[in-house]
């Protein structure tokens, strides 16, 4: 598969047009928000396509990038939204709108399975193997070529799972507790922010 995989500095191009659809990943320099700086969001429309935007870490100016993700006339697929929303929301100080999560509804839809990785997803509906292996390397840097690969197979293939597990969900009649899941995302993003983040609703 020939991905057009194209690097940005600092901030998306003001031309560019994604559709109203997009997939979103973000890399981060570990999972501690507040010592794990985000070094990284990844873009792709669906077709092939992935814009990784190395942010700059001193300002986080990216104006075209924060508008798209507070578009709400545009739908951002994340696997894992979660921590991806959280890192935004410190980093670039704005909460994204009109979220889809494949990692939530792969839980909700596949329980048929435990494994609800993106690895396991990409190879379940899109058959096809992708290499992990760059999952835990330095994104504060110079970026190889075997990263950007790995960023890019982060968020091309997000649309079509979605759409595939969105037909498990309606047929399982599920769809909409998980259009209910979704609308508590940004609430689950202010308790982690605010430390709590063990499960609020246990005994």
């Amino acid at each position: 598969m020939n991905i057009d995989i194209k690097l940005h500095k600092n901030d998306l191009p003001e031309d560019l047009d994604l559709g109203n659809i997009c997939s979103f990943d973000g890399e981060f320099l570990g999972l501690n928000v507040r010592r794990d700086p985000l070094c990284l969001i990844q873009v792709s429309s669906g077709n092939n396509d992935a814009h990784i935007v190395q942010l700059n870490r001193e300002t986080y100016d990216a104006p075209v990038l924060k508008k798209l993700l507070n578009d709400k006339n545009v739908k951002k697929i994340f696997h894992y939204a979660r921590a991806d929303m959280a890192h935004i929301k410190h980093y670039l100080k704005i909460d994204i709108e009109n979220v889809l999560d494949t990692k939530i509804a792969s839980k909700l839809a596949r329980s048929y399975s435990e494994n609800h990785s993106l690895k396991t997803l990409i190879k379940e509906f899109i058959n096809i193997d992708i290499s992990k292996q760059s999952q835990s390397s330095d994104f504060g840097g110079e970026l190889t070529p075997a990263q950007l690969k790995y960023c890019a197979n982060d968020v091309i293939f997000l649309h079509k799972i979605h759409d595939e597990l969105n037909k498990i969900l309606i047929r399982e009649n599920r769809i909409n507790l998980y259009n209910d899941c979704l609308k508590f995302l940004k609430t689950r993003v202010d308790l982690d922010l605010a430390l709590f983040r063990d499960d609020i609703w246990s005994h």
